[in-house]
């Protein structure tokens, strides 16, 4: 793990495989943090990919910025570390909140994204209702901290049935969301709820798309996933049988062959 002090605030970050490796930078969702990804760090890093993992501000141990951080902050954060880091143009990947950055990644430096991986997120603004409801529980979060709603919320984070039958899984899960700082996850909720409309910005991808989906997801079904697909000239989609919110957890084999397949046959070699 590395620290780099990037427009005001400490980043934590990891930084795997050959330098000379094709850059892969994978952004976590609400609240987790970077180490979401290990299985798929091993897995990329294995078939000779460099992985960016950092932790967003305000989460895992990176430093905290109270309020309110915009969609748009979190993307200009990577922009600076990918500059730290020497490395022009990435394979952008996100899950959930983390895809909402990389589709706002791609909407603000277009040159330096050589693909998109969309994993269990939503292309449109949010409603009035969800803006609400995320300051209301920006609100919680802050008066409560995090366990009360981390154990709510883990049958929707997974597939109901994997908090069972995948009880490390689902521990892992409810570790991060635990130890994810109020204060970071209430900023983030409250920038969130005012995110563009992706729907705009996401037909002029020219660069290669893959969409994953979790066959059972509850926060955003594979109807979202298909009407991202819908919208993007290059994109391929795939759902993951026996998984949730989080596929790159629950079904990590089926993800890592899905990123994996993507990289080969759309990415490598393309500039």
């Amino acid at each position: 793990m590395d620290t780099v002090t990037l427009r005001g605030v400490a980043l934590r970050y990891d930084d795997f495989g050959p330098s000379a490796g094709l850059p892969v930078l994978l952004i976590h969702g609400h609240p987790f943090d970077r180490t979401m990804w290990a299985p798929q760090v091993a897995a990329l890093t294995a078939a000779g990919h460099r992985v960016v993992t950092p932790d967003l501000r305000g989460y895992g141990r990176s430093g905290v910025t109270p309020g309110q951080v915009l969609l748009s902050d979190f993307a200009d954060d990577l922009a600076a570390l990918l500059d730290h880091l020497g490395i022009e143009r990435a394979v952008v990947g996100g899950v959930s909140m983390g895809g909402q950055i990389a589709m706002e990644f791609h909407h603000r430096h277009p040159r330096r994204v050589r693909a998109l991986v969309l994993s269990d997120t939503s292309a449109p603004a949010e409603t009035d209702e969800g803006k609400d409801a995320r300051n209301r529980l920006a609100d919680r979060l802050l008066a409560e901290g995090m366990a009360g709603y981390a154990d709510e919320v883990i049958d929707k984070m997974l597939a109901a049935y994997n908090v069972t039958a995948m009880p490390e899984v689902a521990e892992r899960v409810l570790a991060m969301m635990r130890a994810t700082d109020p204060r970071g996850a209430a900023a983030a909720l409250r920038g969130r709820a005012e995110r563009r409309d992706y729907r705009d910005t996401l037909p002029a991808v020219r660069e290669p798309v893959l969409i994953v989906v979790g066959a059972d997801d509850v926060y955003t079904p594979v109807t979202a996933a298909e009407a991202i697909h819908r919208l993007v000239p290059q994109a391929v989609l795939t759902v993951i049988d026996g998984a949730g919110h989080l596929p790159a957890a629950e079904q990590p084999d089926l993800f890592n062959t899905a990123v994996l397949d993507f990289l080969a046959t759309r990415v490598k070699g393309r500039d």
